[in-house]
């Protein structure tokens, strides 16, 4: 019964991860029929990330009152309604307002899977529960692109709302299974610990920086890789176009890999990895060429891949188990924050400098993730002396 729980919530990363790629693959024709500037998508992406910091705070009032299954089922309802308005509308303010409940959904849910995996799983599962959160991602432009070809964009988020339907009904009829195999015990405050309450725990704050940073790093390659390869090497737009998305095979490959090893090395050692080898991706990019800037950009990207599930893996051995819910949901938001707002940062200091400190960039916040993440894990060391229970 238990395994059968790790399949659903396998299944419910993947809802997590299809509509985030949707709004990038089909937005180069949104716009112009919805009729506003191409610049417009950052008032969506920034509406839904804006929902998905608040959402995620509110995480552990609302998993403590609903419990994880009715959070998650409820979630993911939420946003497959949102997504199918979407695939409805054809005015812009209609979209605007339909990505509220879109980014609550999303951040609800990110949160309350991701404390319960690390309260009742290995780091292995949450390795691969995040690379199946790639592979509804990768899914998603896929389906977009298909839409385009023989329909329209509001065919693509028709598609992928009754998808995100057809999960939300699967996890429906499947909620006794939370119930029997949700047995194990954990000790949880009956009063939720709140932001202020979260903050006065030592280690926290370095938490918390720490886990901003890494996404800043991660989000700022992502969305900035093509523009590097056209800007600093010469690479034409087509095929920088393609090979911009090294960073994210990269990080979904490594997440696979990652998961053969995180129990035997644990979750301080992947994150060291990690970025050891972030740092060696990084240098390359320095080398002159677009060979090495591709190559660097891959291992970036297969670098990324097991910092984020060790982070979050490690929160309740780190806090303790009544604690990492509230905990992880404000990580879920200062993670959300790093990825929304450093990357258009880049762009400034790209288009006001030049292009080519990306490496730079990445560094600074690569250093800084390891320097704040070691000394989370300095302080809470007698929390980690007591061995976790209940994880298969």
């Amino acid at each position: 019964m238990y395994t059968f729980l790790l399949a659903l919530i396998y299944l419910a990363f993947i809802s997590l991860g299809l509509p985030d790629s949707l709004l990038g693959a089909g937005w180069p024709v949104m716009y112009a029929e919805l009729g506003v500037p191409i610049s417009f998508m950052g008032i969506i992406s920034m509406i839904i990330s804006g929902c998905t910091i608040i959402s995620s705070m509110l995480s552990d009032r609302m998993t403590r009152k609903f419990g994880t299954r009715g959070v998650t089922v409820a979630s993911v309802f939420l946003t497959a309604f949102s997504l199918i308005g979407f695939s409805m509308s054809d005015r812009f303010f209609v979209l605007a307002i339909l990505s509220v409940p879109y980014g609550l959904g999303a951040g609800t849910i990110d949160a309350a899977l991701n404390n319960y995996v690390a309260l009742h799983y290995s780091s292995r599962h949450m390795s691969w529960l995040h690379c199946f959160w790639g592979v509804g991602a990768v899914i998603s432009p896929f389906v977009m692109s298909h839409a385009l070809v023989h329909s329209n964009w509001n065919a693509g988020y028709r598609t992928v709302g009754f998808i995100q339907l057809g999960i939300a009904a699967v996890l429906t009829v499947t909620l006794p299974v939370w119930k029997k195999a949700g047995t194990r015990s954990v000790p949880v405050k009956q009063k939720a610990l709140g932001l202020s309450g979260a903050l006065k725990i030592r280690g926290v704050p370095f938490l918390l920086l720490g886990f901003f940073a890494y996404c800043a790093a991660e989000a700022t390659g992502m969305y900035w890789a093509s523009t590097y390869l056209v800007r600093v090497t010469g690479l034409g737009e087509e095929t920088a176009a393609g090979f911009g998305s090294l960073i994210y095979i990269g990080l979904t490959v490594g997440r696979f890999i990652a998961g053969f090893f995180s129990n035997r090395l644990g979750d301080r050692r992947m994150i060291i990895i990690g970025a050891s080898a972030m740092a060696a991706g990084i240098l390359t990019m320095l080398i002159p060429g677009s060979t090495a800037a591709v190559a660097g950009l891959t291992v970036t990207g297969f670098g990324c891949a097991p910092i984020y599930p060790s982070i979050i893996h490690s929160t309740p051995s780190n806090f303790g188990p009544e604690n990492s819910g509230a905990i992880i949901g404000i990580q879920m938001a200062s993670a959300y924050m790093g990825s929304t707002f450093m990357p258009p940062l880049f762009g400034v200091l790209g288009s006001g400098i030049t292009f080519s400190i990306l490496p730079l960039f990445l560094a600074f916040f690569t250093v800084l993730t390891v320097t704040m993440t070691e000394l989370t894990f300095r302080i809470t060391s007698k929390n980690r002396s007591i061995p976790a229970a209940n994880k298969g």
